[in-house]
């Protein structure tokens, strides 16, 4: 069974604003089977819209801590960013999935077998959830479960 791991991140939404990213090594290929999105803000009617995008370089941010969920496997060789100060440089037309979701709401997506959302094996390459839109700038928080 290959090693599972999880990340938590958040950030303010806003256009264009990615909540968090996760980030390949040359080594691995991580494939992300789990999101869950939501606003910890008091509650508005604020819908925002999210996308999960390929990036080419991971712009700045604060390290988002990843967490063997099997405490006995190694520490990911995988990175990971929140609370993005610059934005990655994200590939056009390579949008994965998109989503709406009110402020009031949680998402959650779970990858059917085999449809998992694979990272390549390439430095500084990977998957942002951004969003496309927003009518505010509550701080989200996403957790991303990958292999």
């Amino acid at each position: 069974m290959a090693r599972r791991y999880g990340v938590i991140g958040q950030g303010d939404v806003g256009t264009n604003k990615t909540v968090l990213g996760l980030t390949s090594a040359t080594t691995v290929r991580p494939k992300i089977f789990d999101i869950v999105v939501g606003c910890a803000a008091t509650p508005a009617d604020v819908a925002s819209q999210f996308q999960l995008v390929r990036y080419t370089a991971t712009g700045s941010g604060t390290a988002a801590n990843i967490n063997p969920l099997d405490p006995d496997d190694p520490a990911s060789l995988s990175a990971s960013l929140q609370n993005h100060s610059s934005e990655p440089t994200y590939t056009s037309n390579k949008e994965l999935a998109a989503f709406s979701i009110n402020q009031r709401n949680t998402f959650r997506w779970v990858a059917a077998s085999g449809g998992e959302l694979v990272l390549p094996a390439t430095a500084n390459n990977g998957i942002g959830l951004k969003t496309a839109a927003s009518g505010g700038t509550a701080n989200h928080e996403a957790t991303f479960f990958f292999e």
